[in-house]
């Protein structure tokens, strides 16, 4: 197809754990998922030791792997193939979006139902484990919102202001930081800049999501190098009426096109991690991941 990319990523996670894991279970979302502009033309997922294991679809329409591991073991090693194919997106004029107060209102429920197409945005309008709604967030940015602005392009805006201010920092936070110190550091990793931003549109009224997935970064003479790549990535979708959601990367400031590959989306990170899983025993453990995604 006319402007078509392909990438083959590859995904290792290797577990090692100081004492014998005797029962373990384990959810993955390590499948991409088939949008309008995505194809998965191939997929697999390999995991040692053998594992019994069980396809689903989650509430939020993720593809997921469930796996259980009934045997003694000292390490689990889960490595996912897989090949995409990405269309352009489509070009979506920012300030052709409607205003941001009445998205909000259009996404909140009243007297007056709320329309069935903005329905299931209206569940991304809520705070979340990982995402708090507070009103600190909503006045770092109403800036960027004046009355009247397209939701699309107060968006954005928030987006430049986060990448601006904010600096990425491999090490710096850790799962369970709060967006309040996150916002006090004005440091952190692809997940909380999408956390973050996520919980300033939250506070304003707005609906928005957690997207994982991976980012292929140019090398040399391909163009600038990204952040985040290398690695599991994240960033966010804004519902914006008429065209719908719109995915943004601010650790990079940028639009989603064709070098982000969409794995899973939720309302955060705790909907979407890519392995995650309950042991009996193991004691502690160490964890290496590795993600490399290659242009064919």
């Amino acid at each position: 197809m006319s402007g078509a990319v392909r990438y083959q990523v590859r995904h290792q996670t290797v577990y090692a754990y100081a004492g014998s894991v005797a029962h373990a279970q384990h959810l993955l979302h390590l499948k991409p998922r088939e949008t309008a502009t995505q194809r998965c033309l191939e997929q697999a997922i390999d995991v040692w030791p053998a594992a019994q294991r069980s396809n689903l679809v989650d509430a939020f329409g993720n593809h997921a792997t469930r796996l259980e591991l009934d045997r003694p073991h000292q390490n689990l090693e889960v490595t996912a193939r897989m090949r995409v194919e990405l269309l352009p997106r489509p070009v979506v004029e920012e300030m052709a979006t409607l205003p941001w107060e009445q998205v909000r209102d259009g996404l909140h429920y009243t007297s007056e139902p709320i329309k069935p197409e903005w329905l299931e945005a209206a569940r991304y309008r809520a705070q979340s484990p990982f995402v708090a709604i507070k009103r600190l967030f909503e006045l770092y940015a109403s800036d960027c919102f004046p009355p009247g602005t397209p939701v699309l392009a107060g968006s954005r805006a928030l987006m430049n202001k986060i990448h601006r201010e904010f600096d990425y920092e491999s090490g710096a936070t850790h799962i369970g930081i709060s967006l309040l110190e996150v916002l006090a550091q004005r440091r952190g990793v692809c997940q909380d800049y999408a956390h973050f931003m996520i919980a300033c549109l939250r506070s304003l009224g707005l609906s928005a999501r957690y997207v994982s997935g991976y980012l292929h970064t140019a090398h040399g003479e391909e163009g600038p190098e990204h952040l985040g790549a290398d690695a599991s990535h994240a960033w966010v979708a804004v519902y914006a009426p008429p065209f719908g959601w719109i995915e943004l990367d601010p650790t990079n400031n940028l639009r989603v096109d064709r070098e982000h590959v969409v794995l899973a989306w939720g309302r955060d990170f705790g909907d979407v991690s890519p392995l995650r899983g309950v042991l009996l025993g193991g004691g502690t453990h160490s964890l290496d991941v590795g993600v490399s995604v290659l242009p064919v």
